[in-house]
């Protein structure tokens, strides 16, 4: 493995996508020895409050608590996630750069209309990077599996991960991104949004009621299109 291959590339929208679904996913796999990177799609530059410089500061904090072999920004534009040509090269190369195992996507189904067009760019960059006639210059690579991690929608959970020993990493992580989640207070240049306040309440939430129904305290739940094959037999 080079310098720049992953065991696991996370793509989001935004920095702190990652980190809503799957944080204590990609804490369980680094501790278990896997190289796990993070591609953020857009700078979040239109994000209602915070600047990109204080989200890219965010992200490389939470980076650090997870503990993260890479991350990186394609700085397409924020609600500007159109599918074009340009844009899935950029993705497929970045796919091929560190030639990852499993790859992860937000789930195709949001109220947020940049993760759902994010899902369909990495689907598509999933496919076209074993083509090896798209972007000769770059040597090919097949993903073994495609999995979908949830942020805001949640439903047709096909595989779940207990992250109970590693849930107090993911509040750490998520913890990074105070422009996103604290409560805008009064004279500050900020506003109230859908993800102020509660939200990370309610992520926890989630996580619970979905580890409680293994038994375990908390879980992190995906979706996939295709089987995903299992070790247990």
């Amino acid at each position: 493995m080079t310098a720049a291959e992953l065991d696991i590339l996370a793509f989001g929208a935004h920095p702190d996508d990652v980190e809503i679904g799957m944080a204590g996913t990609i804490a369980k796999q680094i501790e278990a020895g896997s190289r796990v990177g993070i591609c953020d799609l857009t700078q979040a530059e239109m994000s209602s409050n915070g600047t990109v410089e204080l989200r890219q500061q965010e992200a490389a904090a939470a980076s650090a608590v997870l503990g993260l072999s890479a991350r990186s920004t394609l700085a397409l534009p924020d609600r500007g996630l159109d599918g074009s040509p340009q844009q899935l090269a950029a993705v497929t190369a970045e796919i091929r750069k560190h030639r990852p195992r499993i790859v992860f996507a937000p789930y195709w189904k949001d109220r947020h209309p940049d993760h759902v067009a994010c899902s369909a760019l990495i689907e598509q960059a999933v496919f076209n990077a074993k083509l090896r006639r798209y972007l000769p210059s770059l040597a090919p690579v097949t993903v073994e599996q495609l999995i979908f991690y949830y942020i805001n929608d949640v439903e047709s959970v096909g595989l779940m991960v207990d992250v109970s020993e590693q849930y107090e990493q993911k509040r750490q992580a998520l913890r990074c991104y105070r422009s996103q989640f604290d409560s805008a207070a009064a004279g500050e240049d900020r506003v109230a949004t859908p993800l102020t306040g509660a939200y990370v309440d309610n992520v926890e939430a989630r996580d619970r009621l979905l580890g409680a129904q293994r038994g375990w305290t908390f879980a992190e739940g995906f979706a996939v299109k295709r089987p995903h094959p299992i070790h247990l037999f």
